[in-house]
């Protein structure tokens, strides 16, 4: 499986958790067709992603309210917004993973699973945060 999947799979469960349900990893592979089998790397990534968008939260949210302009978060679209939280967390967090891939990846899911807007509103609340980040 790819990174390119787990990152998926973590937005769809992220989106879950936002919206109160407990999906689990397999769950989300089975009602989403993906036929290919997790390797442990997939998983743990899937998990920290997770795990750093509990513990970083508010920085994150801050973040993304920040250069959402004129946009609060509970007013966003709910798969944008996990979109975005995911590549908050990899851009602040995630020192493996260059900035361009991060929006990159998250462009392509806002086209996969957003609205018509979507990809140009994530691109540009992450190429303004990634201006920041030097």
């Amino acid at each position: 499986m790819s990174r390119k999947t787990a990152r998926e799979v973590a937005m769809k469960l992220a989106f879950a958790r936002l919206l109160g349900g407990e999906d689990t990893y397999e769950n989300v592979l089975e009602e989403s067709g993906i036929n290919e089998k997790p390797t442990e790397d997939d998983v743990a990534y899937s998990d920290n992603v997770l795990k750093g968008i509990e513990e970083h939260s508010e920085e994150i949210d801050q973040n993304i309210e920040r250069f959402s302009i004129d946009w609060r978060k509970d007013r966003m679209p709910k798969v944008d917004f996990c979109i975005l939280r995911i590549a908050v967390w990899e851009m602040l967090y995630c020192d493996d993973i260059p900035q361009k891939v991060s929006i990159n990846e998250a462009v392509e899911l806002a086209k996969q699973f957003g609205g018509e807007h979507s990809p140009s509103f994530v691109n540009g609340v992450l190429g303004a945060l990634a201006k920041t980040q030097g």
